[in-house]
């Protein structure tokens, strides 16, 4: 699939170009939204008063980063700021921040099952013309997008949030370690990154979710 090659490869055309843009708002602002969500449930007001618990695409979008995602298949948005100490939630601190991470990727694996079950909606109930074909396949790329968003997040290094989600199962003198070496992790987020290396690892992970979600969201319909 042309989306598939989109985010594995961060080679697209035009029109590929113009079908992502509301899929990377959309993933965006609801990823660094559930961040700021999260945090405040557990206790911590920061991103709220930072105007971050907010849909508006505005709060979240980082220019580079939105760019790098639109046209190389990766990039970021606006991190979430959070005060572990803010919050009052009678887990520990790293559990509470594992918890603001991981629900970015969450939220976005809800909106690829929400937008592929839309999808069907539209290929099984409304009469296909030609609009409604393009609003098909921009649901599609929405759902795509999302998933890849989610599972680009999940890899456990920084400053992902999978580093942070990972850091909560270990033990104290292992974390240690890693935030002493922080920045050379990065450095070889950024290596893997730029040889390619990462899409060749997170491409089969995205295609297996997008066709679980594609097939088990199929299925159902096909009962009707």
């Amino acid at each position: 699939m042309v989306a598939l090659s989109y985010i594995s490869k961060g080679t697209m055309r035009l029109e590929d170009m113009i079908y992502s843009l509301p899929g990377v708002l959309l993933a965006i602002s609801f990823h660094e939204f559930a961040h700021a969500w999260a945090a405040d449930k557990l206790g911590d007001t920061t991103p709220r008063e930072q105007g971050r618990l907010t849909l508006d695409p505005r709060a979240h979008i980082d220019p580079k980063g939105f760019i790098l995602l639109l046209f190389c298949g990766v990039g970021w948005g606006k991190p979430v700021e959070i005060n572990p100490n803010y919050f009052t939630s009678n887990k520990s601190k790293e559990t509470c921040e594992a918890l603001v991470s991981i629900a970015g990727p969450i939220m976005n694996f809800i909106l690829a099952f929400v937008f592929t079950v839309i999808y069907y909606a539209i290929v099984f109930f409304v009469p296909q013309t030609p609009i409604v074909i393009i609003t098909a396949n921009l649901m599609m790329w929405i759902s795509l997008i999302n998933i890849g968003l989610g599972v680009f997040n999940l890899i456990p290094l920084p400053p992902l949030d999978g580093e942070k989600i990972f850091k909560s199962f270990l033990p104290y003198n292992a974390v240690e370690w890693l935030e002493r070496n922080q920045y050379t992790l990065e450095g070889v987020f950024l290596i893997l990154w730029a040889t390619g290396i990462l899409a060749i690892l997170v491409s089969p992970v995205i295609r297996f979710i997008f066709k679980l979600i594609y097939n088990g969201v199929g299925i159902i319909f096909s009962m009707f």
